[in-house]
């Protein structure tokens, strides 16, 4: 028996070691530590991105990137810049560990082993693929993550008064909050997730934007890589991979593909708020192409490009610390031959 069971062990592992092999694994591990590295460097401006995406048009509170952090600063203090980036780091982990891993196996795929020269359109495919796949793996996370950012961000509630109120000891009035319509276990990580299943749904609920999700997260990706890739064999030619020129290229690509695939995350946004009764935001859509039709009825075309500035204040530093991160550990844990 103690034999059989050893074997049993034995091939276990065997088989582990086959699809889990150490490149796989410093690809996953370095992937983990890219993501959470590059949300926490830019936590002020992602939160800061969520609320200016979802309150309502003419919304004042927070208009402007400084003068917007600077009231979150008063209203919650230090703890409001972090606001949302533990379950954020939680969500980023796996998806970029699967986003990097997915994309350093696809591109093998593709090309046959390295046997196949690495275009440009194998680079934004691969890209692709990978977004959709690390995205899917983890969107309830960041459906929750989206609302924990606005839950207690001071978004006047649709055909509400102000109402007097004291914020961290500082203000002496201000709008009503959505935080007021939360229990505290329902501001937690757990709280909030049974709070949404509860409400809107159960588990479909947690899936809400999926689709216009996923649609903008393919093209994002594969430009994103794509964009990285090319600009490495541009910016950082050999002899002259600086880090400085690293973070560049990351900068640069970040930028360019955020830009460019920004609307979907409007709309994503927009989906995942949809169902929360107690923000008091007044939004209602039943699918994307209901909330494209009505942000640009409402808002007009600007208003899919609701919080762009303090986005791509972000994108820079999360994608080219990102990048870097990744390849420092990747090669660390699995030095070049």
């Amino acid at each position: 028996m103690a034999s059989t069971a050893q074997s049993l062990d034995s091939e276990s592992v065997s088989l582990l070691a086959k699809y889990i092999s150490p490149e796989i694994a410093s690809y996953f591990i370095a992937g983990g530590c890219a993501g959470a590295a590059s949300r926490t460097v830019v936590s002020p401006l992602e939160r800061l991105k969520i609320i200016q995406q979802v309150q309502p048009r003419g919304g004042n509170q927070y208009k402007g990137v400084f003068s917007s952090l600077a009231r979150m600063y008063q209203e919650e203090g230090l703890r409001g810049f972090m606001r949302g980036n533990g379950i954020n780091c939680i969500r980023i982990v796996p998806y970029s560990a699967v986003q990097f891993t997915t994309y350093e196996q696809l591109k093998k795929f593709f090309t046959y082993n390295g046997t196949r020269e690495l275009d440009t359109p194998t680079r934004l495919l691969s890209g692709a693929l990978a977004g959709i796949t690390s995205v899917s793996a983890t969107y309830p996370l960041d459906l929750v993550r989206a609302r924990l950012s606005i839950a207690t961000a001071s978004i006047p509630v649709t055909n509400a008064k102000p109402v007097p109120t004291k914020v961290a000891g500082k203000l002496q009035a201000a709008y009503h909050t959505a935080a007021g319509a939360y229990t505290a276990h329902e501001l937690t990580i757990v709280g909030m997730t049974q709070k949404i299943m509860r409400e809107e749904g159960g588990i479909r609920a947690l899936y809400r934007g999926i689709v216009a999700t996923a649609t903008g997260v393919a093209p994002y990706v594969g430009i994103n890589f794509a964009a990285y890739e090319v600009l490495r064999g541009i910016i950082t030619p050999p002899g002259q991979t600086s880090i400085p020129r690293k973070l560049l290229c990351g900068a640069l690509a970040g930028s360019i593909s955020q830009t460019l695939t920004y609307p979907f995350d409007v709309l994503r946004r927009k989906m995942q708020v949809t169902g929360m009764k107690s923000s008091g935001l007044g939004i209602q859509y039943t699918g994307a192409i209901d909330a494209l039709k009505g942000i640009v009825r409402h808002e007009g075309v600007s208003g899919l490009y609701r919080g762009l500035w303090p986005n791509l204040l972000k994108v820079a530093p999360s994608i080219a610390t990102s990048f870097f991160t990744y390849e420092l550990v990747k090669d660390f844990l699995l030095p070049p031959h």
